[in-house]
């Protein structure tokens, strides 16, 4: 986010936090030394030192595309061989035949190992790769051969249901697998052909623009926030105090008047 906005806006203090959330990723190793795998988190109770190294697409994905818009906005060689050392390990994990490739989860075809959430995320990867193209286009050599093979081998296995155009999950086995084999055919599933193949596209599409490119969005410093049509209250006055003072004081003499009359007189004695 803050890379983002550091493009968008041009605003220093967003790429300030930015290489900020660099160090402290590349400080506590979710980014590994050596390989350069994007590892998904560790436990706070261990203080971020327990690494879970499991490795997901998204989380490169999301990594790459944000280093490749602090490359573009500051043209600094650090962050251009950043990204180039995450891609190059992103694509030699996540795409091992040139198609993507659900590492964590996708060997287990029948198993039921890739849960909900774990059947977008090469949809995501797909879209940031290719907005990476665009804001580091010496990128693009590496990055277009993947995303249309990837397209094709989506496209190619959306052959399934009675429509004969549902989409699975398994591209690398280049046809569609049935429900019944693993249930791998839904809203996820369609969503990764849609970026897939809209990915293919890439090299036709304005790359995003900034502030200074034809941006429409301005900051607001008010967050949103308009008037509501609700009337000020009206400030309270010696008269609203003393009123309110009186009906206060005959309130409680009632309460009073009535707990003595129900604790002492019997309404049944005649």
């Amino acid at each position: 986010m803050g890379a983002r906005l550091a493009r968008y806006t041009g605003n220093d203090t967003y790429a300030e936090r930015a290489e900020k959330a660099w160090d402290w990723l590349w400080g506590v190793q979710y980014i590994d030394h050596d390989t350069w795998a994007v590892y998904d988190g560790a436990s706070v109770n261990d203080n971020c030192t327990d690494i879970h190294k499991t490795q997901y697409s998204y989380n490169a994905g999301i990594l790459i595309q944000g280093v490749a818009f602090m490359y573009n906005h500051t043209s600094d060689d650090k962050w251009r061989a950043r990204l180039d050392s995450l891609l190059d390990a992103c694509l030699a994990s996540f795409f091992p035949e040139q198609i993507a490739y659900e590492l964590s989860c996708e060997f287990a075809l029948g198993g039921g190992v890739c849960k909900t959430d774990m059947l977008s995320y090469k949809g995501y990867l797909v879209r940031w790769l290719g907005v990476v193209t665009q804001v580091a286009p010496h990128t693009a050599a590496k990055i277009l051969g993947p995303l249309r093979r990837s397209g094709e081998a989506a496209a190619r296995q959306c052959t399934g249901g009675a429509s004969g155009r549902e989409c699975g999950f398994y591209w690398t086995e280049g046809k569609f697998i049935d429900p019944s084999v693993d249930k791998t055919s839904g809203a996820g599933e369609a969503m990764d052909v849609l970026a897939a193949v809209s990915s293919m596209l890439i090299e036709d599409v304005a790359p995003p623009v900034t502030n200074d490119t034809g941006g429409t969005s301005r900051g607001d410093p008010n967050a949103g926030g308009r008037d509501n049509g609700e009337r000020p209250v009206k400030p309270v006055t010696a008269g609203d105090k003393a009123g309110a003072a009186i009906l206060t004081i005959l309130l409680l003499v009632g309460a009073v008047s009535l707990f003595v009359w129900m604790s002492f007189f019997d309404p049944m004695v005649s």
